[in-house]
């Protein structure tokens, strides 16, 4: 059997999607380790949960002993580092979490691979790669004429959430130029899909709609960003991670602009056509649910993602347009309300799916 991988943050939104995508599509058993905070969903993986190839370990990414203990354990070809805190509004109620797990526990993360890298024979490291997942908002704001931004756009984070991850790129950036650590980077616009937590825009929308609740808009609801389709993500995570040249960058985009209102509008409508029975009594259309409320503190006004660089150098490409991508979403949570429900009750935190409560932890076969 193929050496593994660890992840980390893999029982998040993205996280749980690439480890399906990748027991689906690749060979190499994935090592999970996750400290499982209000973000981290046991029931996102239970598809896969007595698949050999998985394997569980529960704990932070701040815990270099518990990171050390992996790596020595697993001998990991790769680790993917999805573990952070990604709520922008979280960000500004109270910072020090991110704080904590964006750059130290990317730091500690650093620290412990670095020591791992050093002990690996010249063929296992001239395999070996360290993957850090961050974020286009680390670039800052657009206005409406400028250019998308490119892995070469300057670094201006606007919330204590992309200063966090801004820092966690340099650090990656750092740890590739002085220790020789073979790094790679991705920023990625803004996703969307099955298994993201009811917080964010799109399944917030799709679920108050459903149970008659207001639909907060930011604002004049103007604010644009790019969307990309989870799948599309977790497919071009693992293009760079097989093809991509350490110590390089890669933004990864959707090529879908849209306003903030549009999207909830969208929604609105797609609701219309596919679910017309769910609409609470006495509505007449879901978009008569929309409501306007005080703008975000430091709220960015655009975010745009130039994508050429990993369509050209890669050859990769989004597969789904926001239409159909959109649409697939509000089907996935018309059809897993049990999924949504356990999520927004707080019973998924309770219940640790095939994992040891004593130690929580399994291991690939």
């Amino acid at each position: 059997m193929e050496k593994s991988i660890l992840v980390t943050g893999g029982s998040g939104f993205i996280g749980s999607n690439f480890i399906l995508q990748w027991i689906e599509q690749e060979r190499s058993p994935v090592v999970n380790l996750d400290k499982l905070t209000y973000a981290g969903n046991p029931r996102n993986l239970i598809s896969i949960s007595s698949d050999p190839r998985y394997g569980f370990a529960q704990g932070d990414i701040c815990d270099r002993e518990r990171v050390r203990e992996l790596l020595q354990r697993h001998q990991p070809r790769a680790v993917v580092h999805f573990a952070a805190e990604s709520h922008v509004d979280r960000s500004i109620k109270g910072p020090d979490d991110f704080i904590r797990t964006n750059v130290h526990g990317t730091f500690c993360l650093l620290e412990e691979v670095r020591a791992y890298y050093a002990e690996l024979t010249p063929p296992e490291r001239n395999l070996f790669r360290i993957l850090h997942i961050s974020t286009d908002e680390v670039y800052g704001s657009l206005g409406p004429d400028d250019s998308p931004f490119c892995e070469t756009t300057a670094y201006a984070p606007n919330s204590p959430y992309s200063a966090t991850k801004a820092g966690a790129d340099h650090l990656v950036r750092a740890y590739h130029h002085t220790y020789g650590l073979p790094t790679l980077t991705t920023n990625c616009s803004n996703n969307y899909g099955p298994f993201q937590f009811p917080e964010k825009l799109i399944p917030l929308v799709v679920l108050n709609a459903r149970a008659g609740k207001p639909l907060p808009v930011y604002g004049d609801g103007m604010n644009v960003r790019d969307w990309l389709f989870v799948e599309d993500h977790c497919r071009a995570i693992r293009r760079v991670l097989a093809r991509g040249k350490p110590g390089e960058t890669y933004n990864i985009g959707g090529h879908n602009e849209q306003k903030n209102l549009t999207v909830v509008q969208t929604i609105c409508a797609l609701l219309e056509e596919l679910a017309p029975e769910r609409k609470p009594k006495g509505l007449r259309y879901f978009r008569d649910l929309v409501a306007f409320v005080a703008d975000r503190p430091g709220h960015d006004a655009r975010y745009a993602t130039d994508a050429t660089k990993i369509a050209r150098q890669l050859n990769w490409r989004p597969k789904e347009t926001f239409e159909s991508g959109l649409r697939k979403t509000v089907q996935w949570y018309l059809e897993n309300e049990a999924w949504w429900q356990h999520t927004l009750t707080g019973e998924y935190r309770l219940a640790r799916i095939g994992q040891p409560a004593s130690r929580g932890e399994t291991s690939p076969a």
